[in-house]
């Protein structure tokens, strides 16, 4: 593989900033997490001694040298990105289910060229392995997941398998289950919402529930799993379980708002309360389960995955404000916890009855 030497001079607008920043500041160099596995790799040397922390100072006329790995895109304009982890699930020459981390954007926008989810599997599969029916620039992807949603998603290796994917989704046969924590005391153990879904006319960055002409069906049906007390600066909080029918643009959320029970940590649509987000720095939303029929093989695809560290500790905070679990609760909140390593989904939906 090519690879391309950058040398680097630290002026006074960088001195004493972290190597790994100071780095991915330079000229067509990669995102920070990739300059910091360059120094991890031996890859960067100041004043042609070897760095060996990313964190290391650098300073006012330090002379910094990077060896850059130059991919090439393999028939398509997004360049590979390699350093972005995939955390896969499943994989065959068909298809891949992987849970996304949070942060990661799906594919390329404003601001984010090379650092997606789409440059990932690029660099993974190959432009001649992925489904390109939504485009060059969206190799693979089927259905997508806001930045700062976290969990399982499926991506297409050929464009049948991608349009037969699709096919489920629009069939409502493709069963995708999400984990949310909300403001407030949800009453009802399980509901549907029904609504439509457009883009606001007052902000553009936002979606809102709307019956005028042009919204589009949206479907969202919950359980809730566990409730917890409020306290002297919170409302009380819900945990639920919901499931996609549809998929519009922000419906978990949109959807979470109009009942006047907005997701903790979504600064779009939720509290601006530091203290009643319990100082998350995203929705808590999580992509916990999906399930299908493999539209090649016929195979059962199910899997579960645990929720990060930063949401399980906020349930951890509110352990002892629990007012008890309902019934979906007590099969769903223990895979909740589980480490990823067993593929069982004791309780799932699909082993409790639940279709």
């Amino acid at each position: 593989m090519p690879i391309r030497v950058v040398n680097l001079l630290v002026g006074p607008e960088a001195d004493g900033s972290r190597l790994d920043v100071f780095l991915a500041a330079g000229p067509d160099m990669p995102s920070r997490s990739a300059c910091a596995r360059l120094v991890d790799e031996g890859q960067v040397t100041i004043n042609e001694t070897l760095a060996t922390s990313k964190s290391e100072k650098v300073l006012l006329g330090d002379r910094v040298r990077a060896a850059v790995d130059v991919f090439e895109p393999a028939g398509g304009p997004l360049a590979p990105n390699p350093y972005i982890p995939l955390d896969i699930r499943f994989e065959d020459g068909h298809l891949v289910v992987l849970s996304k981390q949070a942060g990661l954007v799906c594919h390329p926008s404003p601001g984010h060229a090379d650092d997606t989810l789409a440059n990932a599997l690029v660099a993974h599969c190959g432009y001649d392995h992925l489904g390109m029916l939504q485009g060059e620039e969206r190799p693979g992807i089927v259905h997508r997941l806001d930045r700062d949603t976290s969990g399982l998603m499926v991506a297409a290796k050929d464009d049948q398998t991608q349009r037969a994917l699709q096919d489920l989704i629009r069939l409502r046969v493709l069963d995708r289950r999400y984990v949310t924590l909300v403001h407030g005391y949800v009453a009802h153990d399980e509901g549907t919402i029904e609504t439509g879904i457009a883009r606001s006319t007052r902000d553009r960055l936002r979606m809102a529930v709307t019956d005028a002409p042009g919204a589009r069906e949206a479907i969202t049906t919950f359980r809730t799993l566990e409730r917890f007390e409020a306290g002297r600066r919170d409302e009380g909080y819900s945990l639920l379980e919901c499931h996609l029918y549809t998929g519009r643009t922000h419906q978990i959320r949109v959807h979470m708002r109009h009942i006047g029970h907005a997701v903790v940590g979504d600064a779009l649509y939720g509290h601006g309360d530091e203290r009643a987000n319990h100082g998350l720095a995203r929705q808590f939303l999580h992509s916990w389960h999906i399930r299908f029929d493999h539209p090649v093989t016929g195979e059962t695809i199910e899997r579960a995955d645990h929720l990060p560290e930063d949401l399980l500790a906020i349930l951890g905070s509110l352990k002892g404000t629990s007012m008890g679990r309902t019934e979906a609760g007590e099969l769903v909140c223990p895979q909740l916890a589980r480490r990823q390593g067993a593929d069982a989904c004791e309780g799932c939906p699909g082993h409790d009855g639940v279709q």
